[in-house]
Formats: structure tokens, sequence, C-alpha cells
């Protein structure tokens, strides 16, 4: 990721900095590399929505099983695996390298390891940027409950753009009609997982990432096209291949998820708390908030005891520049609107009408020169008194549909800018942070 922001910065901004990127604990190469439970998301998983006691007793297992495996692995690694360690990770590699000050570019659950920074730290703080904001007032479980409504949201707009693209993907032309195609072939696979491979979790897995991402809306809709116009599940099989499958380095994505998540706040441990949330919000929304819930769901039982959340509200700091799409779903603009308010000189520049997450570096001109301006000379936009935000750019403009490919064939795979997909951060967390030292 160091390399990438280093590369897409302009030449004369990166050449103002020594872009360091880390690993945090329990991430790639730092060691331990955590792996709680190998294969525990190995298709087929057990179906996310539970028809009945017994198909809730055993997700709640499954995630029991999880907790337990974290904690007879890493039990005298796990009470520090957490946002506040990370923190002073970050000061530690500010000190190794001889800056007097952090200068920080953070990406979702990134923008919350900045918060937490500043707020340990404030007269540290050089420079910092936060990119698709993660709510401050609900880690961890009012969070990921505001995000399961949010997927919902965003998944109704991938609808609706397959609806306008009917003459391509022979769908249908009113989205509430695509989305009843969408939810007859979650009940297809349920009865008979395609490929051997994707049953219903597995397909909420494949999808979830076009949330993140709408340029995966394309190849996503091809094979959802092609398992209900053309009975081909290939196509399917290979979306999840390439976006939903977990491999090694997700198991430990999932692991460190999960370890620093249950160990930052408090979570309900009683299950019939949990239960309850899900259903009220699955009747509403019902694209992903029962996935979700069981991945999260080891924090019910979570082997170390939870921390208090930080206060990261702060007046000590420098200006603060905030950017958030008005439609993320991994991280809802209310989060950003909070957020916002808490440092006293922050400055909030939205990208109208955009639902991907991570939204500078990514092809938005408007959104990366205000990135730019801010870390070659620390200025920021200021908006008119009254204003929720200081400065606004329009969206980029949706992906153009591509052919249907059947028969198992692999249409041509399109080079894109990075985007803020990961099943980690599906769940409000993804491990990005940098930080630059000033030459």
């Amino acid at each position: 990721m160091a390399g990438y922001v280093a590369a897409s910065l302009p030449q004369e901004v990166a050449a103002q900095y020594d872009v360091i990127g880390f690993d945090p604990r329990g991430v790639g190469r730092s060691e331990p590399a955590l792996d709680c439970l190998p294969g525990h998301f190995d298709p087929v998983r057990p179906d996310s929505v539970p028809r009945g006691s017994r198909a809730e007793r055993t997700g709640i297992e499954r995630a029991r099983a999880f907790a337990r495996a974290c904690g007879e692995k890493y039990a005298d690694v796990l009470p520090y695996v957490d946002t506040v360690s990370a923190a002073k990770d970050l000061d530690a590699i500010r000190d190794a390298v001889g800056a007097p000050k952090l200068n920080y570019l953070g990406y979702s659950y990134g923008t919350y390891l900045g918060a937490v920074y500043a707020r340990l730290f404030p007269d540290r703080v050089r420079r910092m940027a936060l990119d698709s904001v993660v709510d401050p007032h609900g880690v961890w479980y009012e969070n990921n409950l505001a995000q399961n409504s949010a997927f919902d949201a965003r998944h109704k707009d991938f609808m609706a753009w397959v609806a306008r693209y009917d003459a391509t993907y022979r769908l249908g032309t009113d989205p509430a009609a695509v989305e009843a195609a969408w939810y007859r072939m979650r009940d297809a696979v349920r009865a008979e997982p395609a490929g051997g491979k994707v049953g219903p979790g597995e397909l909420e897995d494949t999808f979830l990432p076009g949330g993140y991402y709408d340029g995966y809306w394309p190849r996503l809709a091809s094979a959802f096209s092609a398992y209900v116009n053309d009975g081909d599940s290939g196509p399917l099989v290979e979306a999840y291949e390439r976006y939903g499958e977990a491999d090694a380095a997700a198991d430990n994505g999932y692991s460190v998820y999960a370890s620093v998540q249950c160990r930052d706040a408090g979570w309900p441990r009683d299950w019939n708390v949990w239960r309850e949330d899900a259903w009220k919000t699955h009747t509403k929304a019902p694209f992903s908030t029962r996935n979700n819930t069981w991945y999260n769901a080891p924090c019910a039982f979570w082997p170390v005891e939870s921390l208090t959340p930080t206060n990261v509200r702060n007046d000590r700091l420098p200006p603060v520049l905030v950017l958030q799409a008005t439609d993320d779903a991994a991280t809802p603009y209310e989060g950003a609107v909070a957020a916002h308010r808490l440092p006293r000189r922050s400055s909030l520049v939205v990208e109208e009408g955009g639902g991907n997450h991570g939204v500078t570096l990514a092809g938005n001109d408007c959104m990366d020169e205000h990135l730019a301006v801010y870390l070659a000379t620390g200025r920021v936009p200021r908006g008119e008194d009254g204003a929720e935000a200081d400065a606004v750019c329009a969206a980029l403009p949706e992906p153009e549909p591509e052919p249907v490919v059947t028969n198992g064939s692999k249409p041509p795979e399109k080079r894109g800018t990075r985007a803020g997909a990961g099943r980690t951060a599906a769940a409000g967390t993804t491990l990005h942070g940098l930080l630059g030292h000033v030459r």
C-alpha cells in the first residue's frame, strides 16, 4: 500500500515525504501472524440465515469454537492486540525514523487508528488525512448494525444499475424484480451450491465487495445473469474465487479483525441481544445482516476482557482533513460527520453521490487535489458558516456494462484503480495506515 500511495500522489508531493507502511500487530509479516482457526470460511458454510433453533445453535457453536481457538492458540498475545497498542506502535515508528511529528494517511479502520493516535499524542501530529471514516461513537457493535442497513442500500443501488442495463443482463427493467431474482438465486444455491462451493453464505461473500467498489459490478452482474438466464454456474464460481473465497491471507485478516474489534470495546455477552438486533435489522435489510452477525459473533464469546473505547474528541490538533463519500456502505456518511466534529479544526470534503469505499487515489481528480494540497501545504478548505461540508466533489460515473460470457469463459480483466474492498473491511475494519516522514 505504501508503494501504491507513493506512486499515486503527484510526484512533487510524494517527493516531500518518505512514505512508510506497516503491518499492525498480528498482520502479515508481524510476528506472530494470527491464524486462529484455519479453514473457518471453507465452503460450503451453513446458511447465514438460520432456519430454526438448531441452525442458530450451529452458528453459535461455530463462533464459540473460533473464539476458543484464538484463546488457546494466542493466550499470551490477545491482550495486546488492540487499537491503542497499534497507536503506540505508530509512535515507536515515528521515533525510530527520527521524525518529531507524524504525517498520517488512513483509510477505513485506519481512520480510527489515526484518531486514537491523535488523542494519545496530539502534540506529535503534523498532518492527518482520514479517508472513509469510522464513526468513533459506534465502536464496534453499533457500527456493524449501521453497516447492515448501509450495505443493503448499496446492494439495491447495484440492482438498480443492473435493471438499467437489461439489454445486456436480461434480468428485467424493474430494480425490485432484479432484486427478487437475486434472492431466488440465493435460494437456489442453498438447495444446491453452485459448483459445489457457492452456497448462500459464499454468495453473499461474493457480492459484498460490490458494496465497496462499483468497478466490480459488471463482472458480478455477468455472473448473476449467466446463472439465472443460462443455468451456467461457471462465472458465479469464478466470481466467488476472485472476490469472496478465503485464503491464508484472509484467515489472517479475519483473525486480526476479530482480535482487535473484540478487544477494543465491549460487546453483548448475552446472545439474545444479538439475535433480537439481527432479526430486527434483517427484516428491513436482508442482504448481509445475518452474514455480518456471524462474522462478528466470536466477540460474544471472546476469551479476553474488552477495553473501554478511547474518547477521540480533540482540540489540540492542527487542521485534519476528513474525506468521505455520501453513500459509502462500509463506513456510512453519518460517521464521518460525527468524526468531523471531534477534532476542533478538521475540514470535511465530501464526494457527493459516491458509493465507493476509499475515495482518494482512486480516480477522482477533485478529491485527489484536496489531498495533494493538504499534504503539500497543510491547507484545508473552509466552507461557509453552518455548512456541513467544507468542500464537495462530484462522484465518478458508474461503470459501463460488460457482455455476459457463459460456458465458463472469462471476460478480459479490466485494470482499475485501488479499491477499498476487502472482506475485513466489510465488517468495519481494514488495517490500513500510512505515515510519512518529511524529509
